[in-house]
This record gives C-alpha cells, structure tokens and sequence, in this order.
C-alpha cells in the first residue's frame, strides 16, 4: 500500500493520532471503551496503577493496570460517527507505522469492549440487568460508505427486519466476537441490540416534532426471525462490531440496562447500575 497521506491521517505535533491525542505506547491491547467522558474515572478508579492520562475534545484516556493486566479505558462520545474515528485512531496507533505513514506488514489485534448503558424493549429483560450483545442491528447510514462483508444469516435478519418494521432503508446486522462475548460477558444475559442514529424519533421519543415512524419501538420489540429478537437498544454497538469485522479487533457491547421501555420503568439508582458492570467487565478480562 503506498504512504498514507498527510490529509487521509491526520497527526498532531507531537506524532500523536489527531483526535485521541495518543501515542502508541499510551494504548493497551485490551480497551473499555465508554461513551460518557466522566465514566473513564469511574473506571480507573479500580486500576491499582494509571500509566497515563489524555484528554483532548471528549476523547478522554487512562491507561493502567487491573489485577496485572494493562488496560485502556476511552471515551468515544455518543454515536457511530465517534466510534468510527476512536477505531480509526486505536487501529492507526498499532497497525500503521506513524512515522513511515505505511501500514505494518503483519496486523495486530486489540480487544475492544463497549461498556455503556442501554434501554430494553423486552418485558422479561428487568432494569437492573447486564447484557452482553451477540448481534447488532445498526439504524444509522455509516456502513453505506465501507465494504462490509455480511454472513447468510446477517443479510437474512436485516431483510427481514426491514420488511417487519417498513423502514425505508435496510439495516445493517453484524455479530461481535464470540470469544469475547463469552469472556466479557460471563455471568451476563445474552442479547441483541439495535443500535439508533438519535436519542429521539429513533427511539420512538415524541417531544416536539413529528417523527415518521412513531410505532418503531414496538415494531422492533415484537420483531422475530426464528427464535431472534431484540433484547435492547442504545446507540453505538453496530459500529463497534462493523468495524471490529473490517479491522480486524475482537469486540464486545456490555450493556448496563437502566431503562425497560415496555414497562416504563427507569433504574432510581442507575450510577450503581453501571458500576456493576463496569466491575463485572473488568473482572472478565
């Protein structure tokens, strides 16, 4: 592959990845990744020992050690247009030589965990639960820009799922790492997530302003295809997955559910939620 442009990688001064302010030896092979900046604390706050500490934009980063292993944890943000730059950026740090701008001849693999909340759609998933994602059902437009290759069953569910639901685009279905779904997740419901684009009329939220498709909640809590449904939705999962597959990453989506839709109920004490599975991820790894 020829040298890869200033403008296709951008770098900081100081070599660092543009948005994540990284230098390589400041990642770990092994990363939780969460989307509220201020959860990167409520993580290492269980590291016996933090290497280093990054901050640029809402890309927050400490590098440390748990229980003898070295491990990163980062803030993305919300949204699959974040996850698309923090893989970009974690790849960028591993697999490309920054200095030459070439990609390194052999490949290397990181461990990428989501640790995030997320609502049910199911009445048998209780607030208070921990989900540990097998399949992701992305809402959002990303993947219409990346050659995504898909299994037999994937494009199956996605077909299906349009034709159930009536949207007028076909989502994307992508399975995360079985490994390290059963590695994170031990001890954890197994789900399916469909991850939307918004927090709002792609969740079937009302406020204001008209929205197309008002019954998309229960369109998608009543979908099933075989013995598939979905357990839960939040907003970044089907990225993380995707770009796992086109990156070569193992990833996960631990989700800390605080919120069952179906039965209007919301977690009185959602922080001790996420702090279960911030330690039940941690201890998994």
């Amino acid at each position: 592959m020829a040298r890869i442009s200033d403008t296709d990688l951008i770098l900081n001064p100081d070599g660092s990845v543009y948005h994540l302010g990284l230098l390589p030896e400041q990642l770990a092979d092994t990363i939780l990744a969460v989307g509220d900046p201020g959860r990167v604390e409520e993580v290492s706050r269980y590291f016996s020992h933090i290497d280093s500490r990054t901050h640029k934009r809402e890309f927050i980063t400490h590098t440390g050690t748990f229980n003898g292993k070295r491990i990163s944890v980062i803030s993305t943000g919300i949204g699959p247009d974040n996850v698309e730059i923090f893989f970009h950026e974690v790849d960028a740090l591993v697999n490309i030589d920054l200095a030459r701008r070439e990609p390194r001849p052999v490949p290397r693999s990181l461990n990428i965990i989501r640790v995030g909340t997320s609502g049910a759609m199911q009445a048998d998933v209780p607030v208070g639960s921990l989900v540990i994602s097998d399949f992701a059902a992305g809402l959002d437009n990303l993947m219409s820009f990346y050659d995504l290759p898909h299994a037999a069953d994937e494009s199956a569910i996605a077909e299906a799922l349009q034709r159930h639901t009536g949207l007028s685009f076909r989502p994307y279905v992508t399975q995360g790492s079985r490994e390290w779904r059963e590695k994170a997740g031990r001890g954890m419901l197994v789900g399916n997530t469909v991850t939307c684009p918004g927090f709002y009329a792609p969740q079937g939220r009302r406020v204001r302003t008209p929205i197309r498709y008002p019954d998309l909640l229960n369109d998608l809590g009543s979908f099933r295809h075989g013995d598939f449904r979905f357990t839960n939705f939040e907003m970044e999962s089907s990225a993380y997955f995707a770009f796992g597959r086109l990156m070569g990453h193992h990833t996960a989506s631990a989700n800390a559910i605080i919120a069952n839709r179906v039965r209007r109920e919301f977690a009185k004490e959602s922080h001790d939620v996420v702090d279960a599975l911030i330690r039940r991820v941690l201890e998994n790894v």
